[in-house]
């Protein structure tokens, strides 16, 4: 993986060997710079200099990406290009250097005469294509001169990518949690592309152990920002690179970035998954199968499938276990002085503390019947025929084992006994509630103990603050992340 220094330090551009040897992780030497990073986002198209972004005495790959009011000039190195990226990997391969090629300058030398110095350069221009189109790098074919200059010619076709250019984001997609309204931050007049712009320097920064120019202080903007860098990053192969950086960057708003998976877990689910971020990923899971299926229709069809292998088989695993509570729980009963169990003919008063547990657990746990009559006020559609109604919402059991984990006065409180107990007037008095209460109580308790591996927490997120309505006791284990095998 390529190390990242810190902003000021020493930095060192990685390089490995080819692929079929080595992996990102390993490097075989170092490139070592000593002079200051200076930025030159959106400044001159060249400057006389051999660092980032224009290496003039090394680099050898030029890449241009210009609009018509703006343009931003990078001169890197084919070897770095290679190793942070499949789709440079691919492009500056040399079959694809000499494919469709009649014949290279070297080869028009006559035989016997001394062979000069070829320097191959490569050139890629960002080729923006239409309005829906996702803007993309073109590479333009050079023919090397013998004595180092290039002659640009005009490629008739861009390099092939490791995969097939992806179509346009769906308009949902990243964008659940993207509400900048509260912000109130007057919109500046930027150019339409800065986005654009500022990704590529981003993309190209991490290639070369630079920080990407990301929001350290908005979360919101981070994350919209981490979001569009991993985009593109996924067209050019270099989510391996870029995650790290994009998991590094997001970790560090620690407590207010648990607070946004909170929030929007899906969104953050897809994020976590493109980065490779197992805490992200983890805390976003959690969400995701505690709430299923609220979140369905934000991934389904959205996320590869592992993905939702992995949360079906987690809904599956919690629906399993809160079945087995669910039967012990029925099974709870209290017994006498002789230890026996309670029954209407041993002990009618502690048998109803007993009878109204269970019909309180039955009421929470089962989903409400569908009613058979149609609503009177029910609204027509435009044919003048009947709306079928709404679907109801989502039943969730979570809140309901959240209460009986918590115990004490959170469910069948004294008022509630108390209109029970008044049903049967003959048997309310001031002594038979109190022994009533204590009795519900006893049962409440042990109930407490049922549920506990279902209160098993394993967020991030502080839950002191305030409790959620839905179980958080999923956990992912290391060998389940759904990119490990990829």
């Amino acid at each position: 993986m390529v190390s990242y220094p810190d902003q000021g330090a020493e930095r060192s551009v990685a390089i490995r060997r080819p692929p079929s040897v080595t992996s990102h992780s390993s490097r075989a030497s170092t490139v070592r710079r000593h002079r200051p990073h200076r930025s030159h986002f959106g400044g001159s198209s060249y400057q006389p200099q051999n660092e980032f972004p224009v290496f003039t005495h090394t680099g050898d790959v030029e890449i241009i990406i210009a609009n018509g009011r703006k343009e931003q000039r990078y001169l890197l190195h084919k070897l770095i290009m290679t190793q942070c990226s499949g789709f440079f990997e691919a492009g500056l391969s040399d079959e694809w250097a000499n494919a469709g090629e009649g014949g290279s300058a070297l080869a028009r030398v006559p035989p016997g005469a001394p062979q000069p110095q070829e320097k191959k350069r490569w050139k890629y221009e960002l080729d923006w294509g239409r309005d829906d189109d996702i803007p993309m790098l073109v590479q333009k074919r050079t023919q090397a001169s013998m004595f180092g200059g290039d002659a640009l010619q005009q490629s008739p076709q861009q390099p092939p990518p490791p995969r097939n250019k992806p179509p346009t984001p769906q308009a949902g997609f990243f964008r659940s949690m993207a509400n900048f309204s509260s912000l109130h931050i007057p919109a500046p007049q930027n150019d339409p592309d800065d986005d654009t712009f500022r990704d590529y320097d981003n993309l190209f920064r991490v290639f070369y152990n630079y920080p990407p120019a990301l929001d350290p202080i908005n979360i919101a903007n981070a994350y919209v920002e981490c979001k569009s860098l991993l985009q593109i990053a996924d067209m050019y192969d270099a989510l391996e690179v870029i995650g790290p950086r994009v998991d590094h960057h997001l970790l560090r708003f620690q407590g207010r970035l648990w607070k946004q998976i909170a929030k929007y877990p899906p969104s953050y689910l897809k994020l976590g998954y493109m980065a490779r971020s197992k805490a992200i990923f983890s805390e976003a899971m959690v969400h995701v199968v505690g709430q299923w299926p609220q979140g369905t229709n934000q991934l389904r069809g959205l996320v590869p499938e592992p993905v939702l292998e992995l949360i079906d088989d987690k809904v599956d695993e919690l629906d399993e276990l809160k079945a087995k509570v669910e039967v012990k729980l029925f099974r709870l009963t209290l017994t006498t002085s002789r230890g026996e169990r309670v029954t209407p003919s041993n002990n009618w008063l502690e048998w109803m503390a007993v009878s109204l547990f269970r019909q309180w657990l039955a009421e929470n746990t089962t989903p409400p019947p569908i009613p058979i009559l149609k609503s009177p006020r029910q609204p027509s559609s435009r044919n003048g025929e009947a709306a079928p109604p709404p679907p109801p919402p989502p039943f969730n059991t979570g809140r309901i084992f959240r209460l009986l984990g918590q115990g004490g006065s959170t469910y069948l409180g004294h008022d509630e006994c108390k209109r029970f107990l008044k049903l049967s007037p003959e048997h309310y008095n001031r002594e038979n509630l109190k022994r009533f209460e204590r009795r519900v109580e006893e049962i409440k308790n042990k109930a407490k103990d049922l549920v506990k591996p279902l209160m098993r927490n394993f967020l991030e997120l502080d839950l002191r603050e305030g409790g959620l309505p839905y179980l958080t006791c999923t956990k992912i284990d290391v060998e389940e992340f759904p990119w490990d095998d990829i």
